[in-house]
């Protein structure tokens, strides 16, 4: 282990994290609003931190090897987030132990959504602003991490594509350079983000408002500055706005690489999991909105259609927005709705859950096995387009999924151990294990009622989904340690 690698780059994040809480102390001055100090303090912080931690080692030229990516990507999400929460325990406009400072800080970063925040409306906007700025930076984090850094490694739903798969991504790297690559979805990630906030904007919000719901709509976040969320609005148009981008943000961004270097849009319907990924999108937005048409739960059809949609959209692709509360509806949509989120998005994107290219892979696998009992000695391949995947790439796919269910037991049962009822825990697992945020029961409008136990659980599931558990997982093993 090249320690003195990791000191270092660790270091550095620190720094450079340090400059994002300078901009919440611009939007304290132009409201002027007295809560610029806590900023300052974080800020200093967080800088002398960095600056200790890199000095002594700022000369190392070693090179970055495998088991030292591993440690640095895993601590890249707890350090800063640790030290993210910093501001948020120090501001005096809201009152928060170290447990929910962290929780909130860590929500953010990892793009969960969840919150133990009440009262949003009445809070100063450099706060509000600063929840939604962590979840745009953990989202640009994710993009870099999932498309650029975890295939170095070894791991992520990136990997995948290794296989020869149909599509545009047949190489782990867009450009042949990581920081070429880092800087090409940069670049698309920001045009996302003010196309998103212009879009809101025509649509009726306000620019504050547009600004911060355009973070964390691009991040598939979910923060809102406001207590009833994209709800407080009551605007189809800004509804609408809201699907689009969702959409959009769930979609390997890759493909959206590929679309604006070539403008062309062929890229997408050759990809096997953007079409997946839609036809699981347009079938759970169908059954939503017939379930809500027979019982009735709307007395208008427009209003029917909209809350249906927008809510099948915004929590299977783990955004986490609410226009309604979903947890209340009729017989089985909320259960639905929360199985939809362990799908998620496409890998490459910003969305949570286990992702749409390894669920496709899976149902696949369950084809192939049944057509084997009826033709036992036939060679069946597993294909995604018209390539053949590799027995090694399904084999991760089952492995990954196999641990996905026993992290999800182990932590679901950790929730009831901390007080929590059956479906509180579940829900709460698979809202932060997918990095949705609303769950159901206790939690559906936030964790602002578990105990710290069942906090600190919630911040091993955010880490452990927004790593794709094997990152994690891999620094509590021996053999990662064994020289």
């Amino acid at each position: 282990m090249n320690w003195t690698v990791v000191q270092k780059i660790l270091g550095l994040l620190l720094m450079m994290f340090s400059l994002t809480m300078l901009p919440p102390i611009l939007i304290a001055v132009l409201f002027k609003e007295p809560t610029w100090l806590p900023f300052v303090e974080s800020f200093g912080l967080t800088l002398v931190a960095g600056l200790l931690i890199w000095l002594p080692v700022h000369r190392s030229r070693r090179d970055l090897r495998l088991r030292d990516g591993f440690l640095i990507v895993a601590a890249f999400w707890t350090v800063l987030g640790t030290f993210g929460a910093a501001p948020l325990y120090f501001a005096d406009a809201i009152t928060l132990s170290i447990t929910d400072a962290v929780f909130e800080s860590m929500s953010g970063l990892t793009t969960t959504g969840a919150t133990i925040l009440t009262g949003l409306d009445e809070l100063p906007r450099s706060i509000l602003y600063y929840r939604q700025q962590l979840q745009w930076l953990g989202g640009m984090g994710i993009i870099v991490l999932a498309v650029a850094v975890l295939p170095m490694l070894g791991v992520g739903g990136m990997q995948l594509y290794r296989a020869e798969t149909p599509g545009p991504v047949k190489d782990t790297k867009l450009t042949p350079r990581i920081t070429e690559t880092a800087k090409a979805l940069w670049y698309v990630y920001l045009a996302f983000t003010i196309a998103c906030a212009v879009s809101y904007m025509i649509a009726g919000m306000g620019w504050f408002d547009a600004l911060c719901h355009a973070f964390s709509t691009v991040a598939i976040g979910g923060f809102s500055t406001h207590d009833l969320s994209i709800g407080y609005f009551d605007s189809a148009a800004i509804d609408i706005v809201a699907i689009v981008f969702m959409f959009a943000a769930g979609i390997n961004f890759s493909l959206h690489f590929f679309a604006w270097r070539y403008v062309s849009i062929k890229h997408y319907s050759q990809d096997p999991e953007f079409r997946a990924y839609t036809m699981i999108l347009i079938a759970l937005s169908m059954l939503v909105v017939a379930g809500l048409f027979y019982h009735r739960s709307y007395t208008s059809p427009g209003d029917t259609v909209i809350n249906g949609v927008f809510q099948a959209v915004s929590i299977a692709t783990t955004t986490g927005f609410t226009t309604a509360n979903y947890a209340t509806w009729p017989a089985f949509l909320p259960v639905a709705l929360i199985f939809a989120s362990f799908i998620g998005g496409s890998a490459g994107s910003t969305a949570g859950g286990i992702k749409v290219i390894r669920c496709l892979l899976i149902y696949k696998q369950g084809v192939r096995e049944i057509a084997r009992l009826v033709h036992p000695s036939a060679e069946i391949p597993v294909k995604l387009g018209n390539k053949a995947v590799g027995s090694r790439v399904v084999d991760a796919v089952w492995g990954f999924f196999s641990v996905y269910i026993v992290v999800f037991v182990v932590l679901m049962l950790l929730m009831m151990a901390a007080g929590l009822d059956q479906v509180t825990a579940f829900s709460a697992i698979a809202a932060t294990l997918n990095n949705l945020g609303p769950g159901l029961g206790e939690v559906a409008n936030g964790f602002m009622t578990v105990s710290d136990a069942a906090k600190w659980v919630a911040v091993a599931g955010m880490l452990l989904g927004r790593l794709e558990i094997f990152t994690l997982l891999v620094l509590i093993t021996p053999t990662f340690w064994r020289h």
